[in-house]
């Protein structure tokens, strides 16, 4: 009996040095370009050229960071990349806040307040996650072509366009409009397992709609806000395909569409420390959240963002 127990707790040990071996080999795979990307925006031009990119820099520098930030070409701008960092903040904030206040309304409708038809309006939201970004590039650009008109009328007659038109506006109303489906989605199998009687109660006390939301629903869904809040934040925040399509020119441009005309701007010599370091500072909100809310997120995912 002794030699069987003996065989199984070496069985076990082997399995767990196995399965912890290969975690920290594909760990090790999956950080390194970070960890290239980080050491070499700390190094001269000279070390890049002559050393080893795996190696730590001999003596670290701070010039390519403050070069990147506030010095580096953009296109024909070299006034550095932090306005263009601001103007994805000024994009993503509002963005992330509306599609977050959406979805949480359309979650709570949809399994609340039922109404006929409601799981075909839930079908064709989710239908809408599916559809491919490319494939909306040319309607959206027709809407968005027709607001910049009603903006430019607006304008003629009051003398504000109240941002129809404004490329940063439009970022906005384009990732609402597609992140709509995926936060819609997040809230609703949410809600789906939280206590219908709780909302019956508040109705015979005497609450309205928004006043059940906002009192019952939402200080109960923190778990799938932060799940819905990181989803939005890492898609709007990379995103490279609509920034370019509708504002890839210009001040108003974000910072992924920015970072790309970082690298590909040729004054000669390709500085990779500052191109690197540029990269770390647009890599770095993404980071941040991850770093800050990322247990959060775990657990909003089991408390209901996969369910149903």
């Amino acid at each position: 009996m002794s030699a069987a127990v003996s065989s199984s707790a070496n069985m076990r040990v082997i399995n767990r040095i196995v399965i912890y071996g290969l975690l920290a080999f594909f760990a090790l795979v999956y950080l390194m370009p970070l960890f290239v990307m980080l050491v070499t925006s700390f190094k001269t031009m000279d070390e890049i050229q002559n050393g080893n990119m795996l190696a730590l820099p001999s003596q670290p520098t701070f010039d390519p960071w403050i070069k990147a930030w506030g010095e580096t070409c953009v296109g024909l701008t070299c006034a550095g990349i932090k306005g263009y960092f601001w103007n994805s903040i000024k994009m993503v904030v509002p963005a992330v806040a509306i599609s977050t206040i959406l979805g949480a309304l359309n979650g709570y409708v949809l399994t609340k307040w039922r109404f006929p038809g409601h799981t075909l309006v839930f079908g064709l939201m989710l239908f809408a996650c599916f559809i491919p970004f490319q494939s909306v590039l040319l309607p959206m650009a027709t809407i968005l072509g027709s607001l910049g008109r009603f903006g430019m009328g607006l304008r003629n007659a009051t003398g504000f366009s109240f941002g129809f038109g404004n490329p940063t506006v439009n970022l906005v109303f384009v990732h609402v409009v597609y992140g709509l489906g995926f936060t819609t989605l997040f809230f609703r199998n949410f809600y789906e397992a939280f206590p219908t009687e709780l909302v019956k109660a508040a109705q015979v006390d005497g609450a309205g709609f928004f006043q059940i939301f906002r009192r019952i629903m939402l200080p109960n869904s923190l778990p799938i806000i932060v799940v819905t809040v990181i989803y939005q934040f890492t898609n709007i925040w990379n995103d490279f395909l609509f920034a370019s399509a509708y504002a890839g020119t210009g001040e108003s441009m974000p910072m992924t569409v920015a970072l790309n005309n970082v690298v590909n701007t040729s004054t000669g010599v390709v500085e990779y420390n500052v191109n690197m370091a540029a990269a770390m500072i647009a890599a770095m909100p993404t980071l941040l959240v991850y770093v800050l809310a990322g247990r959060y997120f775990v657990r909003g995912l089991m408390a209901g963002a996969v369910k149903g």
